[in-house]
């Protein structure tokens, strides 16, 4: 199956089979490697990219249903989000670092739709992306700078 759609802004065509994950499209067919394989269930966060603005996790979106849309990696953040990416630094959230692309991600979803979200907010929504450095206060601190 060929399937067209816009990464990152700009114009992609990829032939494979229709039920391939995103995440691996996106790694193996057009080597944007800053998205992370993590569980392959959904579960951890690490694959976290956008679809047409809203966070999902790459890993469990097949290529067959991306056609036509527009997906954003952590590749298109220096652009898009360049202040969430600055306090991420700032903060030394990251330790071993291999989460951070799916919270990055994650975290510029919320502040599209929130620009000044309670820890309630940053909780509910940061609850699906696993740190096993446990820097979520970091994460937190962050995302409210």
């Amino acid at each position: 199956m060929t399937v067209s759609f816009k990464v990152n802004g700009k114009k992609e065509s990829v032939e494979a089979d229709s039920d391939t994950p995103l995440l691996w499209v996106l790694r193996d067919f057009l080597d944007l490697t800053g998205t992370k394989f993590g569980c392959g269930k959904g579960v951890c966060g690490a694959c976290t990219v956008h679809l047409d603005g809203a966070a999902i996790r790459s890993c469990q979106v097949p290529l067959s249903a991306i056609e036509g849309k527009n997906v954003s990696t952590i590749e298109s953040l220096g652009e898009s989000a360049p202040k969430l990416l600055e306090s991420w630094v700032e903060n030394n959230v990251p330790q071993c670092g291999y989460c951070q692309s799916g919270q990055i991600m994650q975290a510029a979803a919320l502040l599209a739709e929130n620009n000044d979200p309670s820890d309630e907010d940053i909780e509910i929504s940061m609850r699906g992306n696993l740190c096993r450095c446990m820097t979520y206060n970091r994460i937190k601190t962050a995302i409210k700078k």
